[in-house]
């Protein structure tokens, strides 16, 4: 359903902007299973489903376990030769040396993991108050506006890819082995595109100002 463009009314209480093309609404609240869109771009403003806020909070938690067990355990073992060589994600990350290559290193290394882990922990600070019926955390808005900031930042999707083309080269000279970090890491790719489809951010900021 589309939201309705807002008037010239001076109460600006139930107005909603696209984060997209900035068109400005009157807020029309969906039924769940529903979706307000834009009318100009189409992109979801209000998507509620129900029993959502548990959803989110079990995959926040899966996040957490994977990205720490992913660093843990290898990603890719290599043969050639008679050699072989076995690499976690955070090798990989960690592997530039020398001068500026050490804050590259750190980068990726923020990118890929720390700034996945950092979104799903804020996530659970901020709804599992809200979930179980009690007042909203201390900082709880300004805890998820950080993690809304964090989600162009969270690249752990550009990594896989950047892995599979790597992968395509690599397989012609080697025998490449996935580790139990590669699949994951494919899991956990998969569970922030689901999360973030998940997340009603009009729904979450009403909560909070409630």
């Amino acid at each position: 359903m589309d939201s309705h463009p807002a008037s010239g009314s001076e109460d600006t209480s139930d107005l909603i902007a696209c984060p997209k093309c900035d068109a400005l609404y009157r807020v029309v609240e969906p039924d769940p299973r529903e979706r307000a869109v834009c009318a100009r771009c189409h992109t979801v403003l209000i998507a509620p489903r129900a029993r959502a806020g548990m959803q989110l909070i079990a995959i926040s938690l899966t996040v957490v376990i994977l990205v720490v067990a992913a660093t843990i355990f290898p990603f890719l073992t290599i043969h050639i030769g008679g050699a072989w060589h076995s690499s976690s994600i955070l090798d990989a990350a960690l592997s530039f040396r020398g001068g500026t290559f050490y804050a590259l290193a750190l980068t990726v290394a923020a990118l890929i993991v720390f700034f996945p882990v950092l979104r799903a922990l804020l996530t659970l600070y901020v709804l599992v108050p809200v979930v179980f019926d009690r007042p909203p955390a201390r900082g709880a808005r300004a805890a998820f506006n950080l993690s809304e900031s964090l989600r162009p930042w969270s690249m752990a999707e550009v990594f896989a890819i950047g892995c599979a083309v790597a992968l395509v080269k690599v397989v012609d000279l080697a025998d490449v082995e996935f580790g139990p970090a590669f699949y994951m890491f494919s899991s956990l790719v998969i569970l922030v595109v689901v999360q973030d489809t998940f997340l009603c951010r009009y729904s979450v900021w009403k909560a909070l100002e409630e």
